[in-house]
């Protein structure tokens, strides 16, 4: 796709910038037939085309429809009208021959679906190849999530840390300060099961303490209000008091609560970091997304309303929700098992 060149001393656009102008020159590409003589295949289109999902959403996106373009063009396909539904079948075939889990094999057809779908729908292509195009789905995992006791005891040793940690100066200082951030970060995703995204892009303004809600952004600029413990309000209050203007720099962005230790935003990395230096009373370490679903697992097992978890975690499916029920299951046998006379 033709590209407006920004930043090497070009005018901007009528109305003082330059972000229009990759449409207009991929719009006039079009009309002129210069498009389809230069780069038919339109991977920059599509991946702008999905607005408001994830970036590591577009990222696998893009990388997988780029992976099936290049294979395409291997395999005598110049062009998408040229990806008809048997060369869909070769590549799912190809895929197989190198040894993709099936689902992975699922997902990448499930992006090239969508990319065939969008080039249909702006009319470069006159079939829809992908529509009928069928993968056989993979096993389901079930997510490996630590018992109630774990999941406390390493939330009592973060929070017995922090208490530890003198106001100081200096490095002690900062250390006092991260220990504080990380109680706030462990309690917000185990005790309102947040995703690790929706937890680092946390304002301060998110939260009303008294009334022990948060307000999170959630997949799909969803938004929805979380109930939170007393916990994680007084870790929250206490980071926010005593952590975060510690680790705040000039450079540090006003909006966000969770800054890492050079006072930049806090990533998913650096949540990664945070439970790798907390691990559970036998020494694993979780990956954040499994205190997620510990939240879900542990209300299912208290007796909370399948709906209910489902509108508590964000998910737009209530069968996304479901695999829950299979965990609560699995872990009521095995208690049933190992303790009752006639199991």
């Amino acid at each position: 796709m033709l590209r407006a060149r920004g930043g090497d001393g070009g005018p901007p656009g009528r109305n003082g910038s330059d972000a229009a102008a990759p449409y207009a020159a991929l719009a006039k590409a079009r009309r002129t037939g210069e498009y389809r003589r230069g780069m038919p295949w339109d991977v920059e289109g599509f991946v702008a085309s999905l607005g408001s999902r994830s970036d590591h959403t577009k990222r696998a996106y893009e990388h997988d429809v780029r992976e099936f373009t290049a294979w395409a063009e291997r395999g005598g396909c110049p062009d998408p009208e040229a990806a008809d539904r048997r060369a869909l079948r070769r590549y799912l075939g190809y895929l197989d021959t190198r040894a993709f889990a099936r689902r992975t094999i699922a997902r990448k057809a499930a992006a090239v679906r969508a990319y065939l779908r969008y080039l249909h729908r702006h009319g470069e292509v006159t079939v829809d190849a992908g529509r009928t195009l069928r993968t056989p789905k993979g096993e389901a995992r079930l997510p490996r999530v630590p018992r109630r006791d774990e999941a406390v005891a390493m939330l009592d040793a973060a929070q017995a840390a922090a208490a530890e940690a003198l106001p100081g100066e200096g490095d002690d200082r900062v250390a006092g300060a991260l220990a504080r951030r990380d109680v706030a970060v462990l309690e917000l995703l185990y005790g309102a099961g947040l995703r690790v995204s929706e937890c680092c892009g946390l304002a301060v303004t998110d939260f009303d303490l008294k009334r022990r809600l948060v307000t999170v952004l959630g997949k799909g600029s969803k938004v929805r209000r979380v109930p939170i413990g007393e916990p994680a309000c007084g870790a929250v209050a206490e980071y926010a008091a005593r952590g975060r203007p510690v680790l705040a720099g000039p450079d540090s962005p006003p909006d966000r609560l969770f800054l890492n230790r050079r006072g930049r935003a806090l990533g998913p990395r650096d949540a990664r970091r945070i439970l790798d230096a907390h691990p559970l009373p036998d020494g694993r370490t979780l990956h954040p997304h499994a205190l997620r679903h510990a939240y879900a697992t542990h209300l299912l097992e208290g007796g909370a309303d399948l709906r209910a978890v489902q509108e508590l975690l964000g998910h737009a499916d209530l069968a996304t929700t479901q695999i829950y029920t299979h965990l609560t299951r699995d872990r009521l046998r095995a208690v049933y098992e190992a303790t009752h006379p006639r199991a």
